[in-house]
């Protein structure tokens, strides 16, 4: 028995120091950094200062890009809510009804959602391009179809950006639904179904409430890389939109202001745990228990 749990613990520890050294060691150097200061040319002093969490609020620094720092937030905010939305619109029928395919099908669903994971998003976001832009696909259909006179301009505006966020994040949603669905006993549906209940009722006192935590991790899985995947604002939107992860790659490139960046990332990492928090407490959801 002690050398089975011996052997236990020799098999767990590399999961250990991984966690301590890439997870929690960096998020500590995040925030010990934010604290520091920024050498004139490169590098950083360690000298403790709040100064960069002053810098945040300062009215004289939050004229940045084309607003200010606090609209910077509004706008991810803004445009992780939208995606959200629409992910979970789309990923939660699917990954519910996906739970109820055979075996067979199953399997087949599953490769599908992982194909796309074999390709570089870049590369996944150019074919968007190709798709989106004036001359592209989309409005070569919609003319054909005479859906259309002149072409639609879809590519480099706020639409495109939610397209864009939609596809390369809606696997999360649709594969956090799934696990908590696969789980789902279905004799509780037809039992509530021959207690009189309706086809929809049935779901939203049964089904929903119980794979209510898989869509919360979809929409933890979801909102909260919408809010700093710059890449995708910059591809899709032009830099039209300019997202907090813009922001932090500014500062950490032509800035070369680690430690406000540092700071940055902090407060959104502040400020999204907040909207977790605040949206467990609205739907009453203890645990996270939809995925894996």
């Amino acid at each position: 028995m002690k050398k089975h749990k011996s052997g236990s613990v020799w098999m767990i520890l590399p999961l250990y120091i991984f966690t301590i050294i890439f997870v929690a060691g960096t998020l500590l150097y995040m925030v010990a950094l934010s604290f520091a200061q920024p050498k004139a040319g490169h590098g950083v002093e360690w000298v403790f200062t709040l100064a960069n969490y002053k810098k945040i609020l300062d009215p004289v620094y939050m004229k940045t890009f084309t607003g200010s720092f606090l609209d910077t937030f509004v706008q991810s905010f803004q445009l992780a809510i939208t995606s959200t939305v629409f992910i979970t619109l789309i990923g939660y029928p699917f990954g519910y009804f996906m739970a109820k395919l055979s075996d067979k099908w199953k399997k087949r669903a599953m490769i599908f959602l992982m194909l796309p994971f074999w390709v570089n998003s870049l590369i996944r976001l150019y074919g968007w391009m190709i798709i989106l832009q004036t001359k592209g696909l989309l409005n070569h259909a919609l003319k054909s179809l005479g859906l259309i006179e002149k072409p639609l301009r879809i590519l480099y505006s706020y639409p495109a950006i939610v397209i864009g966020m939609t596809y390369v994040l809606l696997p999360f949603m649709i594969l956090s639904v799934y696990s908590s669905a696969e789980k789902l006993d279905w004799s509780l549906v037809e039992a509530a179904r021959d207690l009189g209940a309706s086809p929809f009722k049935a779901f939203w006192t049964v089904s929903f409430k119980l794979t209510l935590p898989g869509l919360l991790s979809g929409v933890i899985l979801t909102f909260i890389p919408s809010m700093g995947l710059f890449f995708i604002a910059d591809i899709l939107g032009g830099n039209k939109i300019v997202l907090v992860g813009s922001l932090i790659q500014e500062q950490m490139t032509k800035g070369n202001n680690w430690p406000f960046a540092a700071a940055l990332a902090v407060a959104l990492m502040i400020l999204t745990t907040l909207m977790i928090m605040l949206y467990r407490k609205v739907t009453n959801a203890k645990e996270l228990e939809g995925v894996g």
